[in-house]
C-alpha cells in the first residue's frame, strides 16, 4: 500500500441533478468512517445531464422532467416529491417547485475556478444549494459571482472568467473522460482511479469502498448499480 501520497476520488456530477447531493452528503458520511480520511483529496469533474439544455426560469423541473421522459406533470411532480424525500432523510432541504431549469455550462467552468483556489468543495456545496434548496439561477452570472464571493473569490474575477473562455477546455475534458470510462449517469465517484461507485450509495458503502481502495493503493473496480443517480434520460429510483 502506497501511503505517501493522497488518494484522490475524483466526482463526475451535475449541478441540476437531485442525486448529485444526496451522493454528496452520503459520500460525506462515509469518508467522516474513514480513518485515513485526512488523506484523501476530493476532486469534483464536470458532467451534464442535457448540454443542450436551455436556461428557461419559467419553466418547472416538473414540466422539464415531463417533457423528457413523456409523463404527465403530475407523474413527474410525484417523482420529485420521492427524491425530495430522500433529501429529507440526507439531511437536506429540497424545494424543487422553486428550481431554476438553467444550463450549468458556467456553473461547471465556475467549479473550475474553484478549484484553482483550494475552494472547490465549497463551490460545489454552494452551488447545488442555491438550485435546490434557494431556486437561484445557477446560469445566470450574477448569482455565480455572489457564490464566488461566498466562497473567497471576488466578484470580478468571477464575471471576467464568465465573460471569456476559460475553462471550457477542462470542463469538455471532465466529459471526455467520463466517456472515455464508463459514466453513464451522475453522481460517479472514481476512487484512486481503482474502485468506482456508481449513483447516492449509502455512507457505509462509500466507506467500504474507501477503505478497498487505500488498502489495494489495477483495474477499476465497480462498486453498486445505477439506482439512486441520474443519467440524460432522467433520475433512476
Amino acid at each position: 500500500m502506497n501511503t505517501d501520497n493522497k488518494m484522490t476520488v475524483e466526482i463526475w456530477s451535475d449541478i441540476m441533478c437531485p442525486f448529485c447531493y444526496i451522493g454528496k452528503r452520503r459520500f460525506e458520511e462515509g469518508l467522516a468512517a474513514f480513518a485515513q480520511r485526512d488523506q484523501v483529496n476530493v476532486v469534483w469533474r464536470s458532467f451534464q445531464l442535457d448540454p443542450d439544455l436551455k436556461t428557461d426560469p419559467g419553466m418547472s423541473v416538473n414540466q422539464m422532467l415531463a417533457a423528457k421522459k413523456g409523463w404527465s406533470v403530475e407523474q413527474a411532480a410525484m417523482m420529485n416529491d420521492h427524491v425530495t424525500g430522500m433529501a429529507r432523510e440526507a439531511g437536506l432541504d429540497y424545494h424543487l417547485h422553486k428550481a431554476v431549469v438553467a444550463n450549468s455550462w458556467d456553473a461547471h467552468r465556475f467549479s473550475h475556478l474553484a478549484a484553482q483556489h483550494g475552494v472547490q468543495d465549497r463551490a460545489e456545496e454552494a452551488l447545488f444549494h442555491a438550485y435546490f434548496t434557494e431556486g437561484k439561477n445557477t446560469a445566470d452570472h450574477e448569482v455565480l459571482a455572489a457564490i464566488g464571493e461566498q466562497v473567497g473569490i471576488s466578484r470580478d474575477e468571477t464575471l471576467a472568467m464568465l465573460d471569456s473562455d476559460a475553462y471550457a477546455d477542462a470542463v469538455q475534458h471532465d466529459m471526455e473522460r467520463a466517456q472515455q470510462i464508463g459514466v453513464q449517469g451522475g453522481p460517479f465517484f472514481v476512487l484512486d482511479n481503482r474502485y468506482a461507485v456508481s449513483g447516492a450509495q449509502e455512507g457505509k458503502t462509500f466507506a467500504g469502498a474507501l477503505q478497498a481502495a487505500w488498502e489495494a493503493r489495477g483495474p477499476l473496480t465497480r462498486v453498486g448499480t445505477d439506482e439512486n443517480s441520474c443519467d440524460p434520460d432522467g433520475c433512476a429510483v
